[in-house]
C-alpha cells in the first residue's frame, strides 16, 4: 500500500522523475546509491540508459540533502538511517511507477536492490558490490579494515560518519590513481549513516535485523551480481556468497560476473562504462529493453 500524503517520504524531485518516467511510456530504470554518496553519483549511468531509450529515476535515502554541498554543510541530516526505513522509502517510490522497473544499486544500494527484488518490485535487478544481508557469512579482512572507521567505535551508531581522503582511497578508490581518487573524493564524498553499516555487520547475530532479503520470491525477477576484482569493502567472497543464496531462486535467472581491475568505486570512477555495459548486456539477454513489456 502506498503511504498517505501526510506520511510519504517521497521528495518533490523523486515525484517529478517518476512522473516523467510514467509519461514517457518507456521501461524505467531506478538507481539506488550506497553509503558516502548521493543520488547524483548515478548521473553518468542515467545518461547512458536514457541514450538507449530507457526512462530513469535516481532515488534518495530519507532526508538526503539535495546536493553534495548541502550534505557537507549539514551532515547530521544523514545520520541514524535504518536499513528498513530506507527500504520502505525506496518501495514507496517504486510503487508509484506505472511499469515495474529495472533496479540497479551499488554497495548498500546493492543490498537495497536485492531487498526490492525480494519484495517482487523489480522487473530485473543488478546488485553491484552489494553490502551483505543475513545469511551472507564471509567477512574478509579487507572488509573489516574498510569498515573500521565506522564499526571501530560503537558510539558512532547514531552518527553520520565522514571518511578522510586516505580512508576513502582504501575503501573505494584503491584501483585508480591518487589523482583520480582525490578528485572523486572532492566531487562526491558525503557523510554516511553508521546505523545501516552496524545493521549489516550484525545481521547474522540479530534475528530481527532489517538487513535481510527474500531470495526465493517467485516474483523476484532476473538478478545479476557484479563484483569488482580489487574491491576492499565487498570482496569476491562476499559478493559470491550473496550470489549463492540468490541462485536458490528456482523461478528466475541468477548470474554473477567479476569485473577485472576495478575497486569499490567502479560505478563512478573512470571504469564506470565497462560496468554499465555489463549491466545493459545482462538486461538485453533477459529481454528487458527500453520498449519491452513484462510478461
Amino acid at each position: 500500500m502506498t503511504a498517505t500524503a501526510s506520511t510519504s517520504t517521497v521528495t518533490a524531485r523523486e515525484l517529478r522523475e517518476v512522473a516523467a518516467a510514467n509519461a514517457s511510456g518507456k521501461q524505467p530504470v531506478v538507481f539506488i546509491h550506497g553509503l558516502w554518496l548521493l543520488a547524483s553519483a548515478w548521473d553518468p549511468w542515467r545518461r547512458y540508459f536514457e541514450d538507449r531509450g530507457f526512462a530513469t529515476v535516481a532515488v534518495d535515502w530519507p532526508d538526503d540533502p539535495e546536493s553534495v554541498a548541502a550534505a557537507r554543510e549539514n551532515p547530521t541530516a544523514l545520520a541514524n538511517k535504518r536499513v528498513g526505513q530506507v527500504a520502505d522509502h525506496i518501495s514507496e517510490v517504486l510503487a508509484l511507477l506505472d511499469r515495474k522497473p529495472v533496479v540497479i544499486g551499488h554497495s548498500f544500494g546493492g543490498l537495497h536492490t536485492q531487498i526490492q527484488a525480494g519484495r517482487g518490485l523489480a522487473r530485473a535487478a543488478v546488485a553491484i558490490d552489494p553490502a551483505p544481508f543475513r545469511g551472507v557469512l564471509p567477512l574478509p579482512f579487507t572488509a573489516l579494515k574498510a569498515s573500521f572507521p565506522v564499526l571501530g567505535n560503537p558510539f558512532n551508531v547514531t552518527k553520520a560518519v565522514t571518511l578522510t581522503p586516505e580512508q576513502f582511497r582504501y575503501s573505494f578508490t584503491n584501483a585508480v590513481s591518487e589523482e583520480e581518487s582525490r578528485r572523486l573524493y572532492d566531487a562526491l564524498h558525503v557523510a554516511a549513516p553508521a546505523r545501516s553499516l552496524f545493521q549489516a555487520a550484525t545481521a547474522n547475530i540479530d534475528p530481527t535485523t532489517d538487513a535481510k532479503v527474500d531470495t526465493r520470491n517467485d516474483a523476484r525477477g532476473p538478478l545479476l551480481v557484479i563484483s569488482g576484482e580489487n574491491d576492499h569493502i565487498v570482496p569476491w567472497r562476499m559478493a559470491n556468497a550473496a550470489f549463492k543464496r540468490q541462485r536458490r531462486n528456482q523461478h528466475h535467472v541468477t548470474e554473477i560476473v567479476e569485473i577485472e581491475g576495478v575497486g569499490h568505486s567502479l560505478v563512478f570512477d573512470s571504469s564506470w562504462q565497462r560496468v554499465a555495459d555489463t549491466a545493459y548486456d545482462f538486461l538485453a539477454r533477459q529481454g528487458v529493453t527500453a520498449e519491452s513489456q513484462a510478461h
